[in-house]
């Protein structure tokens, strides 16, 4: 009888990742496709993440500093006007 909640689905999965929840299942003493349903929960919890105020700051940090490196410096407008004011 289906459980309420589930569908039935039929995949194709690479014979080494079913071998492995198989063994990890069986020395846990619990289903593979119960497994297999856990680790998809856990990487859909963690892809739908909303960024966050500290997410967001954490990112700037890394990503501006290397941004500012990467990019080329040019001379301010300030400075080649005064350059050429000084100039004969």
């Amino acid at each position: 009888m289906p459980q309420k909640g589930k569908t039935r689905i039929s995949i194709f999965i690479d014979n080494v990742v079913l071998d492995a929840f198989r063994a990890r299942a069986e020395k846990a003493g619990a289903g593979y496709q119960t497994m297999m349903n856990e680790a998809l929960r856990q990487y859909l919890s963690k892809a739908e993440q909303p960024v966050t105020e500290t997410i967001l700051r954490n990112v700037l940090r890394q990503e501006i500093p290397e941004y500012f490196r990467a990019t080329p410096r040019r001379a301010s407008k300030t400075r080649a006007t005064t350059a050429r004011r000084k100039s004969p």
